[in-house]
């Protein structure tokens, strides 16, 4: 069955970075989109990055862009988020993602994702 190790997840203070990593088992994802999804408390969960297959080519929400990076490793079955200058309001869980039907990342939402890592636990303080 598919099984994801998601870590790197903590306790920052604002201006700090984590790298997170899910590393997938089970299933080959190299022909899939992949992505990065958070939730707060009382919040939907929300796309943060998504990254296409074999291209490389990544998408990030506007809140993100210029600090977080997505990137990924194939031959490891592992997709990555950098995390650089931390904010208060990045302070959710963070999950893994996978669209097992299409290379494409871009547009990939919550409803498109067949497959979710376990979530790790991102607090910025202040």
């Amino acid at each position: 069955q598919v099984q994801f190790a998601e870590s790197g997840g903590g306790l920052v203070q604002a201006g700090g970075s984590l790298r997170l990593s899910c590393a997938a088992s089970g299933r080959t994802f190299s022909s899939y989109a992949m992505g990065w999804f958070c939730q707060a408390p009382g919040k939907e969960r929300e796309s943060v990055a998504s990254i296409d297959c074999l291209s490389g080519l990544t998408y990030y929400a506007d809140s993100v862009k210029g600090r977080f990076s997505i990137s990924r490793d194939n031959a490891k079955n592992t997709v990555y988020l950098q995390m650089n200058n931390l904010k208060a309001e990045d302070t959710a869980v963070y999950y893994c993602a996978v669209h097992s039907r299409s290379c494409l990342a871009g547009g990939l939402s919550g409803g498109l994702v067949d497959y979710w890592g376990q979530g790790t636990q991102v607090t910025v303080s202040s």
